[in-house]
This record gives C-alpha cells, structure tokens and sequence, in this order.
C-alpha cells in the first residue's frame, strides 16, 4: 500500500481515531488515490499513524458497510471495484431524498441559504475548470448547504454512506467534468427554490442527480478496470427520461 501525500489525510491524535481513519480511507479510495485490488495493511496503518491496530480494525469494518473494501479473513483487505447496480442504487436514493429536501426549501423560501447559495455559485464559477477536485469539494458543499437549509442534515449524513460509489465515478471523469453545466444546473435549483416553485425545483434537481447517467457509458468504457460490471461486460445504456416536475 503506498504511502499517503496528502495534507489532510493526517491523524488528530487528541480527536477520535476510528472516524478520521475512516475519512482519510475512503476519500483515498474515492479519488482513486488507493485504487481497485489495492492491498491495505491493518498493521501497516497502525505502525504509520502509531495506533493501535483496534481503530483501524473498525475503520475497515466501516469502510466494508459502504462496498468500498473487501475484507478478506487471513488474507488482507482489498479495494474493491465499482459495482455498476451500487451506482445506480445509490443515484436512484440520492435523486429521492434531494428531490424532497428541494421540495422543501421551495415550499417556504428562506433568504438567508438563498444568500448562501448564490455565494457558493459565485465561487464556482470563480474556481472552474481551473481546479476539478476542488470544484468537487465545492458541489460537496453545495448539496450539503440544501440538505441542512431543510433540516435534513441527518439524512444527509445517510447519503454521504450511499454515494460512496457514485463519488468514485465523479472522480474518475475530473478530466472531462462539465463544469459550467454543472453549475448552470445548481443554478436553476436556486432560482427555483427561491421562486417557491416546488415543481420546478423537483425537476430541476432530479436533472441535475441524473447527469451522472449521461457520463456513465463512457466512463466505463475508459475505465473498464474499475468496475463489477453486469456478466463482466458492458452493461445496456442507463440514461432514463426526466419524470418532469410533477409530485405525488
């Protein structure tokens, strides 16, 4: 397993141990920093960060909840692949919960995460296509900022779990991210949460979560060595029709 780089992949020694392994792990495999069939040392861990072997032993646990390692009694654990169906799973979840929290930001507009908003906008056109991974970190906030502006903060905590496999598909299309799109898409989910059209703001959400449908084919196609595929081939096209804005 190679050694970590990064800055904020480093141990608070006088925090809780368990979750910032946890975090540094799973962001390492997310952005491809520790890639599918890589081998990560329990023991290894323990010696470089100078912990016991117990906290690792749960991060890994953990890590294994999300699809995101393999544990392998008496042999080591393994970075799994990309498992196509958890990708979908995981969209399909995502595009709920978010559909909702939009729905209720826009049945009662607030200024005051509108403002926000349209910081975090005027930010990312300020860092596009400049710096990908940091624009990343910035979408991170975005979705973050309407789950919390709702309420919702605990379900968002629910939906950092599910997207494990979806971010790692995010990372691995950096070079070709639409970032104007992208943000052209946060865009209108404002304008229409801030218009209190609930309709709008639905549609205008499940749009934006499905992008990642249109990318997926060729993602795979680049990638292939990343993914479960279905019968280990290339799996029928995924790209489904927006549902519109009508709510139940």
């Amino acid at each position: 397993m190679k050694t970590e780089q990064n800055s904020t992949w480093t141990l608070d020694l006088a925090a809780s141990i368990t979750p910032q392994i946890t975090r540094i792990l799973r962001e390492r495999i997310i952005q491809n920093d520790l890639k599918p069939g890589d081998q990560i040392s329990e023991s290894e861990l323990a010696r470089g960060y100078d912990v016991s072997r117990q906290p690792v032993r749960e991060a890994f646990i953990k890590l294994a909840d999300q699809g995101l390692v393999e544990i392998r009694p008496q042999r080591g654990t393994i970075v799994t692949r990309i498992g196509y169906f958890a990708v979908l799973d995981a969209r399909f979840l995502r595009e709920a919960i978010e559909a909702d929290i939009a729905k209720i930001l826009a049945t009662d507009p607030n200024a005051a995460p509108i403002a926000d908003l349209r910081q975090q906008l005027t930010r990312q056109v300020t860092i596009g296509r400049d710096d990908p991974t940091a624009f990343m970190q910035l979408d991170e906030t975005f979705h973050r900022t309407l789950a919390q502006a709702a309420g919702k903060a605990g379900a968002w905590k629910q939906i950092e779990g599910l997207k494990s496999q979806m971010d790692r598909v995010r990372y691995l299309s950096l070079g070709e991210i639409r970032v104007d799109k992208l943000i052209e898409q946060h865009r209108a989910v404002v304008d229409r949460i801030e218009a209190g059209d609930i309709a709008g703001a639905n549609s205008a959400i499940r749009f934006h979560l499905r992008e990642v449908l249109n990318d997926l084919p060729q993602i795979i196609q680049g990638n292939q060595q990343f993914f479960d595929l279905p019968d280990g081939d290339m799996p029928p096209p995924v790209n489904a029709p927006i549902q519109g804005g009508n709510i139940a």
